[in-house]
């Protein structure tokens, strides 16, 4: 644009980086200007401005006419700008995608009470063995053993103790809904 830029630029490419802040502070208002067009907020243009300053500084040497810097730099901020945006939109659905499995695994405090109110209601010999199977996390095997019963006697009593879980979530929700309707 001015013979001052074409002067930096070739003090840049022989041996004088440090001269690469006088073009810093002639275009970082104008690169701001320019990017905050193209992002979505302050903080997105400001750090899409300092890495375009720091490609143009790494580049420097491939451009081939230093009196079309600003254009050239505006070139690189567009690029930036793009990544980031790119970048910021992955990881805001990456994010999203995790709340909402996170969600679908781990069960709401009420749905965990109702449960746990579910279970507390069952006979005992029910609620014993749902207890050791699931919160204790024994296999069917293990909790014969500890029990010293026939296996097949733990999992026809479990079998029944969610056939009365079932029964009793279903009528939960059915009341839940009634309520709210």
């Amino acid at each position: 644009m001015t013979e001052t830029d074409t002067f930096y630029i070739g003090r840049c490419k022989n041996g004088h980086p440090d001269d690469f802040r006088f073009l810093v502070k002639r275009y970082q208002g104008a690169l701001m200007g320019h990017l905050m067009g193209r992002v979505d907020n302050r903080d997105t243009a400001e750090e899409a401005a300092q890495e375009s300053l720091v490609r143009a500084y790494f580049k420097i040497d491939t451009l081939k006419k230093p009196d079309r810097f600003f254009t050239w730099l505006l070139g690189i901020s567009d690029r930036v700008a793009l990544e980031l945006c790119r970048t910021k939109r992955v990881q805001k659905q990456r994010e999203h995608i995790r709340i909402e499995v996170q969600q679908a695994e781990e069960p709401s405090f009420s749905q965990d009470y109702v449960l746990e109110e579910a279970v507390s209601r069952l006979p005992d010999n029910y609620r014993h063995l749902i207890l050791l199977r699931y919160y204790s996390q024994m296999s069917c095997r293990q909790i014969a053993e500890q029990l010293q019963i026939p296996l097949g006697t733990v999992t026809k009593t479990l079998s029944r103790a969610y056939a009365l879980l079932r029964q009793t979530l279903t009528q939960s929700q059915t009341n839940e809904s009634e309520v709210a309707g």
